[in-house]
């Protein structure tokens, strides 16, 4: 590496989900492009939220990167409460109307947040 390579231009990564995935399993990355973080505007895949999907036949396991801010302040964690709920619930109404009929929504530490 030389002295001056910090200063080239970077490649930027590619969107959408790795090529490398079940077709399956793409196909539910794209469904939950969707899915809006309602404070940023972004999607929650774009976000980075999604690590995660488990999918057999009818059943969805999906994997979401919650980590809580500002545990301090209790009206932070109320709108952050209140964000996550739309997320959730954002989640499992596009899977269910995509075909699915059990969703299970599940935090990093593997809590489960939400089902239907």
């Amino acid at each position: 590496m030389g002295l001056l390579d910090f200063l080239k231009p970077r490649t930027q990564p590619k969107r959408g989900p790795r090529e490398d995935l079940p077709e399956e399993v793409k196909r539910v990355v794209k469904v939950l492009e969707n899915v809006e973080d309602p404070e940023t505007g972004l999607n929650i895949v774009e976000e980075g939220l999604l690590y995660g999907l488990t999918i057999e036949n009818e059943r969805v396991e999906v994997f979401l990167l919650m980590a809580r801010s500002t545990p301090e302040c209790h009206f932070c964690q109320m709108l952050a409460i209140n964000v996550q709920r739309k997320i959730l619930e954002d989640i499992v109404k596009i899977l269910r109307a995509e075909g699915f009929n059990s969703v299970k929504v599940y935090n990093e530490l593997g809590l489960l947040l939400a089902e239907g």
